[in-house]
């Protein structure tokens, strides 16, 4: 009798789960589809009021066709323009590199990690990133960004922007092209803006000017640290429109693992409890987070790194190590695969940015002494730590070159590097 009771109660637990996640997927397919249809077929595609789902179908199919046949030449399609992805994760050092493309000049529309909000609905909606949902949606909102629509990415803002005006875009401050003018309106004294820009006082964000400014500037960069998987972003690389570039960022994970416990102290108890020799059993959960983590930008790096023709000429891939230790020679890199010529202003950044003093350099600042930032992490975490990373992302360290640390002795040897000398093609 017992044994049948809790049969029928995990069914019909797990029955009410699958309805909520398939409710949220219907909200997000619904956000996705309502404000999609204008990009899909544009001004000259736009399907009659009367045409039949299969005629919608055909057009959409014709399309798809045209695209995939143009991609092989978008710089005449895009006018020219570049169209740069940065893709992290976080304590990568994502900020301070994505700030290559920020103090590029007028010509140049950056975006500071648009998809927080994205996240952070789906996460309130469901209690966790459902990575089924999250990656077109990621992919959906990222493609609009670029082609200046900004739609979508207001569907997703909390609380709901009033004519197309709001006061809580994540990080406004972060993007030099959302404070300065015209988008950067007469400064009000009323309502509470959190990401208000630093260097001079704006009105609330009208993502209406944001666009027209967007569509303005030569080229549209974007920062983000929550795209799991590469492959998602294979219809941005094969519309005409765009001419995309993705640069992935990588770190060492027992690097990230050491900054993440520092950043994000109240996320990371449990290790933090094991770094000071708690005898713990080993949470399967958090090993199995860091394994995830691990396990995604590999395989995404391992796409990029085989050319497939969709990526061909696209994709480059970064350490944060070599730009640490090489920032300059790495930006001049970095430019000259994008195809835009290396700005004065970003040498002039980067020149200030890489000598700071410990007083300035802190846990979320762009600036650092970014040579000795480069394996600090060796004298910060324990080697038991460093073991259990080695285990679960070894064959993501030997992807890019990381070596492994035999004992503590090799560990705590400033003499001994960890970074193979590597070239990424």
């Amino acid at each position: 009798m017992h044994i049948k009771y809790t049969i029928s109660v995990i069914f019909i637990v797990t029955l009410v789960i699958i309805e909520k996640e398939n409710n949220i997927i219907s909200k997000v397919s619904d956000k996705l589809s309502t404000q999609l249809t204008p990009i899909l077929f544009g001004p000259s595609l736009s399907a009659p009021h009367n045409a039949s789902a299969d005629q919608h179908e055909d057009r959409l199919l014709e399309n798809s066709t045209w695209s995939t046949q143009q991609s092989s030449s978008p710089a005449s399609a895009s006018g020219g323009q570049k169209h740069i992805l940065l893709l992290a994760t976080t304590r990568t050092g994502s900020s301070f590199v994505g700030e290559f493309f920020n103090q590029h000049g007028s010509n140049m529309f950056y975006l500071f990690e648009p998809l927080w909000h994205v996240e952070r609905m789906l996460s309130v909606e469901s209690g966790g990133t459902n990575a089924s949902v999250a990656g077109p949606a990621y992919r959906d909102v990222l493609h609009q960004l670029f082609l200046c629509e900004f739609s979508l990415l207001e569907s997703f803002i909390e609380p709901a922007p009033q004519d197309h005006v709001t006061a809580s875009l994540f990080r406004r401050e972060s993007s030099q092209s959302l404070c300065e003018d015209p988008v950067c309106t007469p400064f009000v004294r009323k309502g509470f803006e959190r990401y208000h820009c630093r260097v001079r006082r704006c009105g609330p964000l009208n993502l209406t000017l944001a666009a027209q400014s967007c569509k303005q500037k030569e080229h549209h960069a974007i920062k983000s640290v929550r795209v799991r998987q590469l492959e998602t972003l294979r219809p941005l690389a094969e519309d005409p429109r765009l001419d995309m570039k993705f640069i992935q960022l990588v770190r060492d994970p027992r690097a990230v693992l050491a900054s993440r416990m520092v950043a994000f102290s109240s996320k990371y108890k449990i290790w933090k409890r094991w770094a000071v020799g708690e005898d713990l059993p080993v949470d399967e959960d958090e090993v199995r987070k860091l394994k995830g983590n691990c396990d995604n930008i590999r395989m995404s790096a391992e796409i990029g790194l085989k050319q497939p023709p969709w990526l061909r000429g696209r994709y480059m891939l970064v350490r944060y190590e070599d730009i640490a230790r090489f920032p300059m020679h790495k930006a001049t890199e970095m430019y000259s695969f994008i195809g835009i010529p290396f700005s004065a202003t970003v040498e002039e950044w980067i020149q200030h940015n890489t000598q700071a003093s410990k007083e300035v350099s802190g846990v979320y600042s762009t600036q650092k002494n970014s040579s000795e930032q480069v394996e600090k992490w060796r004298f910060n975490i324990p080697f038991k730590l460093v073991q259990l990373v080695q285990q679960v992302c070894g064959p993501t360290m030997t992807l890019f070159g990381y070596k492994f640390a035999e004992n503590k002795d090799m560990l705590m040897n400033k003499s001994v590097s960890l970074i193979e000398e590597r070239t990424f093609l």
